[in-house]
């Protein structure tokens, strides 16, 4: 057995498999080192990274490593473990599937993977994984090449194969091992979904064998390591669940009608790796290895896959930004005022997700205890999810305080206002906070339609006035808007921005404009969705159609979610700022004054019967039809999905072309990240700029014009956009020339 002082003392004496090359040759990411007692170590370190990724570059010397361990006979097993603190191996550099020009390519890059780790698998000695960290994509598929895994369970390691989310499949090996190693039922979840898992849950799944503390992780496997090799079967409860024919056809069946419900077709992915996984359990492996490579090839030159990598690559690039050209202040405690439904997300991801101390003032104890209450049952659900201990809920509960007055204030560092949208109550808001915090505490507004500047107008500090939009519900919701007026200083931008990073959202810097960027592009498209119901498309017909078309939600239903009467404060805000391209149909006083708010008030445009503990009794709500006659509606198909869904869709893009022209967003790329992070822009697609450029502007223009020529001058196509169509430009010219 070796302790992990030993290792660091292996590594430091180990012979590494470059040291014999010249000294140009840049040092292998793989190192070899041995014990006395028969045991190889396999160190994993990629030079100059803070995270282990594999690279193309890597197949020779993982090559050089299973030669040097062909030559040794007196070898009885093989830890392979990594030499970074907090990461096994995050996955394959997808950076060089850009660099495929063709579907062979690709297809070539996965082969070489498999052949590798098929080279490990059969070592002739017991090869253990040690797993502390991300061990995602590529590396769960080298992971799952060795014949047994034990991880740690510390919070920071995650399994999982999230190829899906980029459009493609596991590319190495893994649509074969893993349902070989867990079952069927268990492996399709993992792979349709792409989902993590923590390491307790990947040993009750049996995806890892144990699952220890990190400090006696080297030691456990190494321990595991000198047994004889193992030999795999699968459970009795993996074998039920697709461990033979009529098993497999049962989950197979399942799991395609459950995949078509939420994909509707538009990611081929999971076909893919449906018909892969099938393959390769009824035909054999090898049949199934060929199947992935071919089908990974294909993929990754889909659009579909093009355009979710690009997103993949825009959050990771708005990681390291700052958003401002100035360091972002310290920051120790939180203040939000409101213990509403969004002041008590907000309060939720301050403590739980960034760590603050958080005092809430509300004007009534009700709103305090409310706040309270809905932390208190996001962490009680992770608690039964075994997520967190109860010592760790309560260590989260403490972070919280609240009252009725100011008291307190004055030690806290940013402000977070969550109240209603009345200009006359924020100004209150923003008077009392100076009243009571330090000079330099910022005042960040969660206002959704109110111009920034119009509430910074009664500030002694505008500088420090910016606005922080959230998104409901505010835990789920990824991206936030930060909105800085024309005084904002930089300071308040960086520091608004690293704080929303540290609550685990992708914020992006938008300008300060009534609606902003997401409420802007989202207010033509649900304008014309109700515009298309009162000329008779049924609601559900117009819900499905934007469904098939690649939106979480239908636009109805996202009103009734949203609130009618939060619709009806923000449209006239938007008429009144941005001019009549804003005017919807008036429908919004007829339903309100018939008692409906949407689901918060039980009756919308669909009904909602269940509530509370009944709750899931409206699953599958239905359309109240009492809306038709309220409205004066003689529901009737006439017009097919695709049409309806281009012709709310066309409004979004636009609108968003607008903002970009106007500098609402600084860039194309913040504006798809917005859009699909904000309003679930079909990720498909990669959000209206590169669905603009997927189209072709000139396209885009054209069809404006038609629909203005049918339905109306408010879709006659800004001036940016034609004149784009003019210059035959793109919004992503740099890789319009990479191709």
């Amino acid at each position: 057995m070796m302790h992990t002082q030993q290792v660091e003392k292996n590594r430091a004496e180990s012979v590494s498999v470059s040291a014999s090359q010249a000294v140009s040759v840049p040092p292998s990411a793989f190192t070899l080192s041995y014990s006395d007692n028969g045991l190889a170590w396999l160190c994993i370190d990629v030079p100059n990274e803070s995270m282990n990724t594999l690279q193309s570059v890597f197949a020779e010397q993982v090559s050089a490593v299973l030669a040097e361990l062909a030559q040794r006979t007196d070898l009885q097993g093989m830890v392979v473990y990594s030499g970074k603190d907090d990461n096994f191996i995050a996955g394959a550099d997808i950076h060089m599937l850009a660099d495929c020009q063709s579907a062979e390519e690709a297809q070539a890059l996965a082969t070489k993977g498999q052949q590798l780790f098929a080279a490990l698998e059969a070592l002739p000695f017991h090869t253990v994984a040690a797993i502390h960290g991300p061990c995602l994509g590529g590396g769960l598929e080298l992971a799952l090449a060795c014949h047994s895994r034990v991880c740690t369970e510390a919070t920071i390691t995650r399994l999982g194969l999230p190829e899906v989310q980029l459009g493609l499949l596991p590319g190495s090996g893994g649509t074969q091992r893993l349902p070989r190693l867990i079952g069927v039922a268990g492996a399709l979840d993992m792979i349709l979904t792409g989902k993590a898992l923590r390491g307790k849950k990947a040993r009750a799944l049996g995806v890892v064998d144990e699952c220890v503390p990190q400090s006696i992780l080297l030691d456990v496997a190494a321990k595991r390591a000198l047994t004889p090799k193992p030999t795999r079967h699968l459970s009795w409860s993996a074998r039920a669940m697709g461990g033979n024919a009529l098993g497999r056809s049962v989950v197979f069946d399942q799991a395609a009608k459950k995949t078509q419900a939420k994909t509707r077709g538009n990611y081929p992915a999971t076909d893919a790796i449906l018909t892969v996984i099938k393959t390769g359990l009824e035909q054999g492996m090898d049949k199934g290895l060929a199947l992935e490579a071919k089908r990974f090839g294909e993929l990754v030159m889909s659009p579909e896959s093009a355009a979710l990598r690009s997103i993949f690559f825009a959050t990771t690039a708005m990681k390291k930004e700052r958003g401002a050209n100035d360091e972002p202040m310290a920051i120790q405690r939180i203040g939000v005022l409101g213990g509403g439904l969004m002041g008590g997300g907000i309060s939720h991801v301050s403590a739980a997700k960034a760590g603050y101390q958080v005092q809430i003032k509300d004007i009534s104890n009700d709103g305090i205890l409310n706040a309270m209450a809905y932390h208190y049952g996001l962490l009680e659900k992770q608690r039964q999810r075994k997520i967190l201990r109860n010592t760790q809920v309560q260590q989260q509960m403490l972070r919280l305080s609240g009252g009725t007055t100011y008291r307190g204030f004055e030690k806290v560092d940013v402000v977070i206002e969550a109240v209603f949208e009345d200009l006359t109550l924020k100004h209150q808001m923003v008077k009392e906070v100076e009243a009571h915090a330090k000079p330099e505490t910022i005042f960040a507004t969660n206002t959704s339609s109110l111009p920034i500047h119009q509430i910074a107008e009664v500030a002694a500090r505008p500088d420090n006035v910016i606005g922080l939009h959230y998104f409901s519900p505010v835990e789920k919701m990824p991206l936030v808007e930060v909105i800085p007026h024309q005084g904002t200083s930089e300071s308040t931008i960086a520091t608004v921005v690293k704080l929303a990073k540290q609550q685990g959202k992708t914020p992006i810097v938008v300008g300060d404009s009534a609606g902003f960027y997401v409420n802007r592009i989202l207010a033509p498209y649900m304008n014309e969705a109700a515009y298309l119901l009162l000329s008779g498309e049924p609601i559900e017909h117009l819900d499905n159609a934007l469904l098939d078309f690649g939106f979480p939600v239908g636009p109805i239903t996202l009103l009734d979610e949203v609130g009618i009467d939060i619709g009806a404060k923000i449209m006239p805000i938007l008429v009144q700022e941005l001019g009549e391209r804003f005017q919807g149909p008036d429908v919004f006083d007829v339903l309100l004054n018939d008692g409906r708010k949407g689901r918060k008030s039980g009756k919308g445009f669909y009904r909602y019967a269940g509530q509370g503990r009944h709750k899931k009794a409206d699953e599958k709500k239905q359309v109240d039809k009492r809306v038709y006659k309220l409205l004066g509606i003689r529901p009737e198909r006439n017009v097919d999905g695709h049409t309806l869904a281009m012709r709310c869709t066309l409004m979004m893009l636009n609108e968003a072309a607008r903002c970009l022209d106007e500098g609402v967003v600084q860039s194309a790329r913040d504006g798809d990240v917005g859009a699909i992070f904000g309003i679930g822009f079909p990720p498909f697609l990669g959000g209206p700029f590169r669905y603009m450029d997927q189209l072709g502007v000139a396209s885009v223009v054209a069809q404006l014009y038609q629909h203005a020529d049918l339905y109306g001058e408010r879709f006659l196509p800004c001036e940016r956009l034609v004149a784009m169509a003019q210059a035959g430009q793109v919004f992503y010219p740099a890789e319009a020339e990479s191709q």
